[in-house]
């Protein structure tokens, strides 16, 4: 059964100086300037391309994704478009890390003169294509990128990207603070070495270590040929508690061999994250046999977006059936257009400059309609969102936000049983 919206103790799981940043104003450095440094005006027609996956690892994804991006399309059109005219959608293929078509993809979205790529989902895509988008002088715009890599470097000064997912500070002090309330004192990690699962699994061994808890194992296995007999022998070995796998798709090979080893879901208490939180029963693009996951627990970035959401979904893609990160998309897009219109231009570097303001400390309005017709009336605007309040800081991501706690039941179906909200 559901319970409400809490506000998670998240000083009880890590320093507190460690998910405070400052919530200032993000974009390009200088107005109509590009990550290149050359200035721009946009054509007049704010095009959203979508790096989305159709197909690879994160292809379940994909669906919910696209329906965020087309219903939010359809939604600032039917309210009377961008600048005057109508927004037009170009779709991508971001495929994932092992397929590589990402670039050309890419390179399609932007010779279709894309002035905001929303995508990728994949952290590691979109680490292969970050800089070719920004030196293009577009905006991108990720639903579901959760790694820290964003706010780091060479990227943690204001620029052209942006997310509307919270980065993995907070997905994984949430989940190790529920790993603390379910009593697990000795935790075995097992995760895709990429960027998403190194990070991840980091963020949880932190957290988790600074509460009292102990690393039972860490283990790293490829992302292209999944962990090895060893790999699962060490996590069998550890004898954990609990086990946490940081998965994508190939979770369907990696709990079969957890159960052969005596550590699957039913000898273990196991535990998910966003990348693998998904549906694994009949009739689902994957799936595991009745009774599997039952019990297992996992977390996915977001509000609660309601019924009413998921049913005007349905209306743009009526064969829906998982809605991990719809909401995030479909706010990156209506995001992008409120900043466009309070810019009065179309182009990537001066939407940019604008997306942050949208987002906090203005006057509250929770539509693309109602926002628009304040930024006509000259109004400041904060647009709080399907997927929560958004708040946007200085490097592009969000200053606050909520992460869903799912469960399976018998059938691998997941339901939320609580949501957590928190500050970074």
């Amino acid at each position: 059964m559901k319970r409400s919206t809490q506000t998670i103790r998240i000083g009880a799981v890590v320093a507190a100086s460690a998910l405070v940043l400052a919530a200032c104003g993000g974009g390009s450095d200088s107005d109509g300037e590009t990550a290149s440094g050359s200035t721009s005006k946009g054509d007049g027609v704010l095009t959203i391309g979508s790096l989305l996956p159709q197909t690879g690892s994160l292809a379940f994804l994909g669906p919910p994704e696209f329906a965020g991006v087309d219903l939010a399309v359809k939604d600032i059109n039917e309210a009377g478009g961008v600048l005057g005219k109508d927004v037009v959608h170009v779709r991508g293929d971001s495929g994932d890390t092992d397929s590589g078509i990402a670039p050309a993809e890419t390179d399609k979205l932007l010779k279709a003169k894309s002035d905001v790529i929303i995508g990728a989902a994949s952290s590691g895509v979109s680490l292969t294509v970050i800089d070719k988008i920004m030196s293009a002088g577009a905006i991108q715009f990720s639903p579901a990128n959760t790694s820290t890599s964003f706010d780091e470097g060479d990227y943690s000064k204001p620029d052209l990207y942006f997310r509307t997912a919270p980065s993995d500070i907070l997905q994984g002090a949430v989940l190790a603070n529920l790993l603390i309330e379910e009593g697990r004192q000795n935790v075995a990690i097992l995760a895709r070495q990429d960027a998403y699962g190194e990070t991840l699994a980091t963020e949880i061994s932190k957290n988790l270590e600074a509460a009292g808890s102990k690393i039972a194992a860490k283990v790293l296995y490829s992302e292209k040929t999944g962990p090895g007999d060893s790999q699962i022998t060490e996590i069998k070995n550890a004898k954990a508690d609990a086990v946490v796998l940081i998965a994508f798709e190939e979770t369907t090979t990696v709990i079969p061999k957890l159960i052969q080893a005596g550590t699957g879901p039913q000898d273990v208490a196991t535990y998910f994250v966003d990348g693998n939180t998904a549906n694994y029963g009949k009739g689902d693009s994957a799936s595991l046999p009745d009774g599997t996951l039952e019990g297992t627990k996992g977390t996915i970035p977001g509000a609660d977006a309601g019924d009413a959401f998921k049913d005007r979904l349905k209306t743009v893609d009526p064969k829906l059936k998982d809605y991990s990160y719809s909401a995030e998309s479909y706010d990156a897009v209506i995001v992008s257009a409120l900043g466009a219109i309070a810019a009065k231009d179309d182009s990537g570097a001066a939407i940019a400059k604008e997306i942050p303001g949208v987002t906090k400390d203005g006057e509250k309005c929770t539509t693309f309609k109602d926002c628009a017709a304040l930024l006509a009336d000259g109004k400041d605007i904060d647009y709080n969102g399907v997927s929560g309040p958004i708040e946007l800081g200085e490097t592009g991501s969000p200053t606050a936000a909520s992460i869903g706690i799912y469960e399976y039941d018998a059938k691998n179906k997941i339901s939320p049983v609580d949501y957590i909200s928190g500050t970074i």
